[in-house]
């Protein structure tokens, strides 16, 4: 399980086995014990979540905006 990075206890990483086909780009966020899956494509929106807030929700989508080049590089570095 590949991290891409970490911020504020968060954990922001993707599985080596991302499905067959493999998925598009996306990112789990996980910490505590809840978990959350963020879509990059077309634009960052989130493709599930477990106990996570609102709140929670929307400061993550920000961050994973913020730092989507590097998620979407680590994605295509890990995936070639």
């Amino acid at each position: 399980m590949p991290i891409v990075f970490r911020w504020r206890g968060y954990r922001f990483h993707f599985f080596s086995n991302e499905g067959d086909p493999r998925e598009p780009v996306h990112v789990h966020v996980t910490k505590d014990g809840a978990d959350a899956k963020f879509w990059l494509q077309p634009e960052v929106n989130v493709a599930y979540n477990k106990g996570f807030s609102a709140r929670d929700l929307a400061v993550l989508s920000a961050v994973v905006e913020e730092h989507r080049a590097e998620i979407e590089r680590a994605w295509d570095e890990h995936f070639a």
